[in-house]
């Protein structure tokens, strides 16, 4: 099996269901009643991915959070370096009410253990897409609140991330992705105005540090709430290029949804949906009963598949937490 982490387009698509009519889900990033936390899936195929045997799910919760007040964690980025796996994420500070980075760790990817903030800003940090690439470690978290995309490097991995760079700055970019794809670094971030989650723009760079410039086609989707928003890493999967999106309708964390694309020059984007029809959704029941929005999948033992995921569930009707 071959997985590939990439590291690291005006696309005619149909609209789901809507066929055209703007479907405008819950603008707030993160509604303050989900409540979110990261286990792992595992499988021969994408569309095999289960909860994981040997993982006890939810792997990572804000109760185990040790050195900040969490409301929960979310968006699991993970990368093996020296036999280690290395797991990135959102950890919710509930006393500042910002996101900050967390690290937890694994042997085997499937026993982890939370360690402790990494980063933390003045302003909300979220999806820390971590990427190695000639022998440094880099993150590009999500900080919309600076209207920037920012590039952070390790001076000791896992930890000691410093801000680099300012790739990018103009409109609101969310969950911005990375990946290197024929000799040129790709970016899709989703702009949507007002944090609606519908619209998704693609852009290219002959190096990391840019200038980056927007694809042609861009915005490759507008005006869908169902497939705009980056839901984890871009990989190589059996041969296909496929990246995540998040299904925002009916509401924000509804589930995963998986697109391969098929063509990506300096001047065209096609994609189709996974043609094996792969969701990835609440599952009816404990922690990640009420939805999930992210994935990142790697290489596993035996040729399997390995996916952090995240889901949430809701408080009880008194205001308490339910029981995962």
């Amino acid at each position: 099996m071959n997985v590939k982490h990439l590291v690291p387009g005006r696309i005619k698509r149909w609209l789901n269901a809507g066929m055209g009519r703007r479907v405008r889900p819950n603008s707030r990033k993160r509604p303050p009643s989900q409540l979110w936390s990261i286990g792992i899936y595992e499988g021969t195929s994408l569309e095999d991915l289960r909860p994981a045997e040997e993982a006890k799910n939810p792997v990572i919760q804000a109760e185990d959070v040790s050195d900040i007040p969490a409301r929960y964690v979310a968006d699991p980025f993970m990368i093996q370096w020296a036999g280690t796996w290395y797991m990135f994420f959102e950890v919710k500070n509930s006393k500042r009410k910002l996101g900050e980075i967390g690290l937890a760790t694994s042997g085997d990817g499937y026993r982890w253990r939370y360690d402790r903030i990494v980063l933390a800003e003045p302003f909300h940090l979220s999806y820390p897409y971590v990427f190695e690439w000639e022998g440094h470690h880099y993150m590009i978290p999500e900080t919309h609140q600076t209207r920037t995309v920012r590039l952070y490097r390790s001076s000791s991995f896992p930890f000691g991330w410093d801000f680099m760079e300012t790739l990018m700055s103009g409109p609101t970019f969310q969950d911005s992705s990375v990946f290197w794809h024929q000799d040129r670094w790709w970016m899709f971030s989703d702009t949507s105005p007002e944090i609606q989650f519908d619209t998704l723009r693609l852009y290219h760079a002959d190096a990391l540090l840019g200038p980056w410039s927007e694809h042609a086609e861009s915005p490759i989707i507008r005006h869908d709430p169902r497939t705009a928003r980056p839901g984890g890493r871009i990989v190589r999967l059996g041969g296909r290029l496929l990246r995540f999106a998040q299904d925002c309708h009916p509401e924000y964390g509804s589930k995963v949804r998986a697109f391969e694309i098929t063509e990506l020059s300096r001047d065209r984007y096609r994609e189709m949906e996974d043609p094996g029809g792969f969701e990835l959704g609440g599952s009816g029941r404990g922690w990640n009963r009420a939805g999930m929005h992210h994935i990142d999948v790697s290489e596993g033992p035996n040729g399997t598949l390995i996916a952090a995921v995240d889901g949430w569930r809701d408080p009880a009707p008194d205001g308490g937490v339910r029981p995962a």
